[in-house]
């Protein structure tokens, strides 16, 4: 994405954009300290589509691990977020261009997503900023 400003250096790719329609399943770490799978409800997956921050929101701090796209049509999943302790091994650039400052300091604080000086250079300055598209282009400036 062309827009896109990432010096915090996270991996990227770039699958939701291609498709209009698909499912999603979130890998996440449950009370007891075990993995579960939870495969979203249909209206859930067209919200997500919609609005992609929702997707790595949806679960409580530390919690989720990995989020699966399935593209509709295909019995394929694709990693589209997936976590290693506190490092974010990759995300889909569709859901690091809607992440906005607010949610990285409460919910991935401990991890290399929070980088004061990724948002110091695209411009954000309160929680509702993007952290990782620089404020001009949102502004259409």
């Amino acid at each position: 994405m062309k827009n896109l400003v990432n010096i915090a250096g996270i991996n990227t790719v770039n699958i939701l954009s291609r498709y209009n329609m698909g499912k999603f399943r979130a890998v996440t770490k449950c009370r007891a300290g075990f993995m579960t799978i939870v495969d979203c409800r249909d209206n859930d997956n067209d919200y997500y589509m919609t609005y992609p921050e929702a997707i790595i929101t949806a679960y409580k701090k530390g919690a989720l691990q990995t989020v699966e796209f399935q593209p509709e049509g295909t019995d394929i999943w694709l990693t589209v977020f997936a976590r290693k302790g506190n490092t974010i091994v990759v995300i889909d650039e569709t859901i690091l261009e809607h992440v906005t400052v607010g949610t990285i300091n409460s919910i991935f604080s401990n991890t290399n997503l929070y980088n004061q000086t990724q948002y110091e250079v695209v411009g954000a300055k309160t929680w509702a900023d993007r952290a990782y598209v620089p404020y001009n282009v949102l502004m259409g400036v």
